[in-house]
């Protein structure tokens, strides 16, 4: 075993040898008292020396997850398993996390010996999980199971999954979820980090791959068998059925929720009819092994959240439920699946058989403590009268009292903890230092070594640890404790930088999303944008059948060109989608007229708004490359030693950033780069490098950020990671005396300080720097016109590095790549929770019972009220109703000092509760804040609904958002739709595409000017957007002045993707839209490997469909805009003038005409017209029929190689490297 050795050492102890020999003998009762760091020690000797299963029991899931940690690192991954909690309570109308479900569901099995898995010999458990019933025999719940080479009937596995509580839907985003395309099966099971395809053929599962949810790609990684937990604990069985049918006419309140299980539909929240429901419940320890010995961590916190937890259960039971479920003929009894009492549930434990121990951090209190009171002298609650079998609380139980003691916590400064550790080895102990990740191990070894302290690091300690040398290890351990009957002292990171290790979530691997997929959706009425003729409404999409082709066509309607007539109605083949976007910009635009001088006049006037701002970026971007500033060495030693401490793992997206921002810093001309990224997504990670990079080099950094709560939250982040590094951090706000900024001033003058955090006080004329070079700024965008005078002025010749949560278009990036260097971190779905969200009517004991559910876990809660008149008076009825709540009161009126103060102290968790206005809505990232409440969100839009939305869940705990209105008022149709689109919680739809684009038009008038916004509206976003790029192409050289004509291809080929290859509609335009914007054949290959990944063998007619996309890429390189069928003949236009990509101008010389009638006998080319007929191939010259299909594209591409780019490659048979070589050869030389 990896740390084998420093268990064997810490069990030596007399007092802990002892505990372990009354664990063998079966004691049943016992209070072990000693530092909390032991914990993990003591279990480990339990499991190890006394052979019986152990349950441990935290008061928080926080507490359970760090145990996990540690326990893991002491005996290994399998020995060690983690039972969540529900994060709902169990009379909640919501239902649990399908992930947390089916971790539970994994354990269970697990310990029931299922799947030929080893029982875990430690389960850790939050209280929650022990006090809470849950169904009878969930461990036999039928999973699903899938092997490669196996025969599985497909339509089978669509009902098993169905009845494991699986959603079905036609892209596959969250877990919980399963999609059917043909022989392609998508499944995202709730124990897995990424959803897995599986592949058919026929009956037999070909093959199992994991996909990503972002681009929906598979990955390279396939596995040989996968297993499908159930996603609830109440799965509809018939006899769930029966039983909900048999109550839907005793309860009229319930009727609607039962009557849909009685159909066999599952319904958010139907767990709370649990115990009216299941065949009855049972406890965790009802699972566990007769002979399993319970621990249970600081017993006195844990009897606490007990109480806290059964009233807040009682509390939702009546606000949510009783009413409903008592109202019937015969009330339903739900009380079963409340939590239970503590003390029930120990006696219960211990009726049973086994044992119940605590863990304590300091001894009891003598046990004079009177029957009915707890040493602490509080009288206990009803239901708690302490009995004889509760004195493990009471004073009355064997103690034992280890002599250890915990270290005092050195906050940071690694000078202190070395002494410690070089005192205690001088003196002839043993010391152990523990540190996560090889980095960190080196650095500490450098750093001892520097004390002339011997010190080696080591992989694995399988023996006991040797005097006169520190071991350094790397393990998960939290905390360490000295221990003198032993001479053992272990000292661990956390000790010495007092942050916690990194959370369990967030280290698993990210992916990055490449493309992102976004299925378009668009129902009738919604406006789109066509290129050629303005803003009309879509209609739907149709197929018709054109000389023999069926094509798809998207319906467009516009404004009617004769009054009192129906609108006109345009049919936009699907290959030309590119001319279509959707309309987003401002209200509900007006219609144009088809082929009107309005939009052509709105148009121009946007492009020449865009040519202005694209030639401001080209000037700017100009500026920069002539000046001169420093050039940063390459990355040194103590850089990789920093980086490697990072607790979590680096996002691909962050990884990518890093490389750009070292990358400018090691040139001579100033960086001067832009990051976007919500809050939460790494971008301070990022910072803190740069800055470490640039202090390697003797230069001063500068961090300015426009909030003293954001100066607090990086100050704190710099001078951990810098913890153990010679790097002065220093801050400036208003939380710092007038003595300690003039210290500060003064040292940052001398060059005594590396790092300067601070708000627009940094940009004051009486800060000086020795030596600056590189200027960190958080949210630009928040500061005023005079700051951003100053630093421009800043910007001259050092460094910059701007950081935006705001997001910034991707097609804008890629528009100014090159000028405006920008890196954008998006954060996967995977591991982020979707937000439970409730939307109704007002209710005060809701209210109540969502803080009190909140607090129960240790978080904090917005309220939001967005009137300031009446928010004291809201906070005082909030006080009154939860006076155990500390409640605060933030909005916009309160100077800024006081709102400051505020804000940290809500940040610094001295508030439950905060009640505010908007203020809320954007930057501010506080994630133990994970409960909000909206009121009057009758009065909101849409998209600040979304992004209050985004405050909660940041972390890996699940949030909460209810969206209420007053009951008595009826809601306008409106505010109905909004409210019933946030219920949805689609959150990856459309609504959240339309908070992102909201978003993202503030992002480009950030970054282009905020005047843009009358253009924006005016042409519609995203068309807005591509003018840009057209623009800045232009100045740069890289494309047309004039504006591209769209180019109709129109020939008789059955190219579409057919409704039982795609049959999701949203799907099917996604596709079409991706291929009709292709711009090489490398794009159409990967659309063509896409479509095989995703939807299975491609068929006829979408390869037809690819064969089009290529041939229109040849035409654009050819400068043609039609290709036409026209009678008997072939129509290509324009024949002279013609222009290539890039500009320049193509003919058709004599020399060409000679060859063009050689090869093409009977062609017309009519001057006058600018075009050419070419006689359309047939299958022979004389009575044959018209060649259609890819054959005739093969024969139209060969005209175009041939006349129109005689200097182009030619295909030799192999693939050549031109824009439409993936057309087939096939019909290759079918002329004339």
């Amino acid at each position: 075993m990896m740390l084998q050795g420093l268990i064997d050492t810490v069990c030596n102890d007399p007092a802990i040898a002892d505990a372990i020999e009354q664990a063998r003998a079966g004691v049943p009762a016992l209070d072990i008292a000693g530092p909390p760091a032991t914990r993990a020690f003591i279990t480990s000797g339990l499991v190890r020396r006394a052979g019986r299963p152990l349950l441990v029991v935290t008061s928080t899931f926080r507490e359970a997850e760090s145990l996990v940690d540690e326990l893991s690192s002491l005996l290994g991954d399998e020995e060690v398993a983690y039972y969540p909690a529900w994060e709902t309570l169990p009379h909640e109308r919501l239902s649990p996390n399908s992930d947390t479900v089916g971790h539970r569901l994994e354990v269970l099995r697990r310990i029931a010996g299922k799947d030929d898995l080893p029982a875990p010999s430690v389960v850790v458990a939050p209280i929650r999980s022990v006090l809470q019933p849950q169904v009878r025999g969930l461990a036999d719940l039928p999973v699903v199971k899938l092997r490669t080479a196996e025969d599985y009937d497909p339509s089978r596995l669509e009902a098993d999954l169905v009845a494991a509580a699986y959603s079905r839907v036609d892209l596959v985003e969250r877990r919980g979820e399963f999609a059917v395309r043909g022989g392609i099966v998508d499944i995202f099971a709730p124990t897995y980090s990424h959803p897995v395809r599986v592949d058919f053929f026929g009956d037999t599962i070909e093959d199992l791959r994991f996909f990503t949810v972002g681009d929906q790609r598979s990955t390279d990684e396939t596995v040989d068998e996968f297993v499908a937990a159930p996603c609830r604990e109440l799965l509809i069985t018939p006899e769930v059925q029966q039983r909900a049918a048999a109550l839907v006419d005793a309860h009229p309140e319930l009727s609607e929720m039962l009557e849909k299980i009685s159909q066999g539909q599952s319904v958010e929240g139907m767990e709370a009819l649990i115990p009216a429901l299941a065949d009855g419940v049972e406890l965790l320890v009802d699972v566990m092994a007769p002979e399993t010995l319970t621990l249970v961590c600081d017993p006195e916190l844990v009897r606490t959240r007990a109480a806290d937890l059964v009233r807040t259960s009682q509390e939702f039971l009546h606000a949510s439920w009783a009413a409903a479920a008592a109202g019937g003929k015969a009330p339903i009894d739900l009380a079963a699946s409340s939590y239970q009492e503590l003390a029930d549930v120990r006696q219960h434990s211990l009726d049973i058989g086994q044992g119940w121990w605590s863990l304590s951090a300091f001894a009891a209190a003598p046990d004079s403590a009177p029957q009915g009171e707890d040493p602490t002298g509080e009288s206990a609650s009803a239901g708690e009268s302490v009995s004889a079998a509760d004195a493990a609380f009471a004073g009355g139980i064997p103690e034992m009292i280890l002599d250890m003691e915990p270290l005092p916590g050195w906050r940071g400064d690694a000078e202190k903890a070395i002494a410690t550790m070089t005192d205690d080895l001088a003196r002839g102990w043993r010391v152990v230092s523990s540190v996560e990740g090889k980095g960190l191990a080196n650095r500490m070894a450098e750093m001892l070594r520097d004390h002339d302290t011997p010190a080696r690091v080591l992989d694995e300690l399988p023996d006991e640890p040797e005097p006169h040398v520190v071991s350094i290890i790397l393990s998960g351990l939290r905390h360490g404790f000295r221990a003198p009957d032993l001479k053992l002292t272990l000292v661990a990171a956390g000790d010495i930088t007092n942050q916690p290790n990194a959370d369990r979530s967030s280290r698993k691997m990210p992916t990055k999303r490449r493309n992102q997929v976004v299925p378009l959706e668009l129902k009738p009425g919604d406006p789109l944008v066509h290129e050629q003729h303005g803003v009309g409404r879509f209609v739907e999409m149709t197929q018709r059948t054109v000389a023999g082709a069926i094509r798809e066509y998207m319906v467009i309607e516009y404004a009617a060109s004769k009054r009192g007539q129906p609108g006109d109605r345009l049919y936009v083949p699907m290959d030309q989608l590119d001319q279509v976007t959707r309309y987003v910009g401002g209200e509900a635009p007006a219609l144009d007229k088809m082929g009107g001088a309005e939009w052509k006049h709105r148009k121009s006037r946007a492009r020449k708004a865009v040519r202005q701002v694209a030639a401001g970026l080209i000037k700017l971007y100009a500026a920069r490359q002539a000046s001169r500033g420093h050039a940063f060495s390459p990355d040194t030693p103590w850089q990789h030693e920093m980086e490697d401490a990072f607790r979590y793992e680096e996002t691909p997206d962050q990884l990518a950033c890093i490389t750009d921002v070292k990358h400018d810093m090691e040139q001579i001309v100033p960086m001067d780069r832009l990051i976007c990224g919500d809050v939460g997504y790494g971008k301070t990670e990022i910072a803190v490098r740069a800055a470490f990079k640039a202090v390697q080099d003797g230069k001063q950094v500068a961090v300015l950020v426009p909030t003293t709560l954001l100066v607090q939250q990086h100050y704190q982040t710099f001078a951990e990671r810098y913890s153990g590094f010679p790097v002065t951090v220093a801050q400036l706000s208003r939380f710092q005396t007038e003595k300690e900024v003039a210290t500060t001033l003064e040292e940052m003058a001398q060059g005594k300080v590396d790092v300067v955090i601070g708000t627009h006080r940094l940009l004051s004329s009486k800060v000086h720097y020795k030596d600056l070079g590189l200027v960190i700024i958080d949210e630009e965008q928040r500061f005023g016109v005079e700051h951003k005078e100053a630093l421009k002025k800043l910007r001259v010749n050092v460094d910059v590095l701007s950081m935006s949560a705001t997001p910034i278009p991707r097609t804008l990036e890629m528009a100014v790549t090159g000028i405006r260097e920008m890196s954008t971190i998006t954060t996967p779905p995977e591991e982020r929770h979707p937000v439970l969200t409730f939307a109704g009517p007002y209710d005060e004991g809701q209210v109540v019972a969502a803080i009190r559910r909140e607090m129960a876990r240790e978080g904090q809660v917005f309220l939001v009220h967005n009137r300031v008149a009446s928010i004291d008076r809201v906070a005082a009825r909030i006080r009154e109703m939860v006076p155990e709540a500390r409640v605060v009161t933030a909005h916009g009126q309160m100077s800024e000092k006081t709102l400051e103060k505020v804000m940290v102290d809500f940040w610094e968790r001295r508030a439950d509760v905060l009640v505010c206005t908007t203020i809320v809505e954007a930057g501010l990232d506080i994630p133990t804040a994970n409960t909000l409440i909206v009121d009057r969100a009758d009065h909101m839009g849409l998209s600040q609904m979304h992004q209050l939305r985004g405050r909660v869940g940041r972390s890996r705990e699940r949030g909460y958002a209810y969206f209420l209105y007053p009951g008595d008022r009826t809601l306008t149709t409106t505010a109905h739709d909004r409210l019933a689109a946030l219920a949805a919680n689609n959150e990856l739809g459309a609504g959240m595409a339309i908070a992102m684009k909201d978003l993202e038009i503030r992002g480009a008038g950030n970054l282009l000017g905020d005047e843009q916004s009358g253009h924006i509206a005016d042409v519609g976003f995203d068309l807005y957007l591509r003018l840009v790029g057209e623009a800045v192409a232009e100045f740069k050289g890289d494309g047309p002045g004039e504006e591209e004509k769209p180019m109709r291809i129109e020939l008789p080929v059955n190219a579409h993707l057919p409704e039982d290859y795609v049959e999701s509609e949203r799907l099917r335009l996604e596709m079409y839209k991706r291929i009709a914007e292709v711009t090489s054949t490398d794009d159409i290959e990967a659309l063509r490997g896409e479509l095989q990944d995703r939807y299975g063998p491609v068929p006829e007619q979408a390869e037809s469909l690819l064969t089009v996309a290529a041939f229109r890429l040849l035409c654009r390189q050819a400068g043609l805009t039609e290709v036409m069928s026209q009678g008997r003949s072939i129509r290509f236009a324009p024949i002279a003038g013609r222009r290539a990509p890039d500009g320049t101008e193509l003919s058709l010389p004599d020399s060409r005409r000679v060859r063009l009638d050689r090869l093409y006998p009977g062609t017309l080319v009519k001057n006058a017209a600018n075009l050419a007929l070419v006689p359309a191939p047939r299958t022979a010259k004389v009575g044959g029929q018209p060649i259609i299909g890819d054959e005739l594209i093969a024969w139209a591409s060969g005209f175009v190689r041939d006349i129109l780019l005689p200097d182009a490659p030619r295909r030799q048979g192999t693939a050549g490297n031109t824009a439409g070589d993936t057309v087939g050869a096939t019909a290759g030389a079918a002329a004339g």
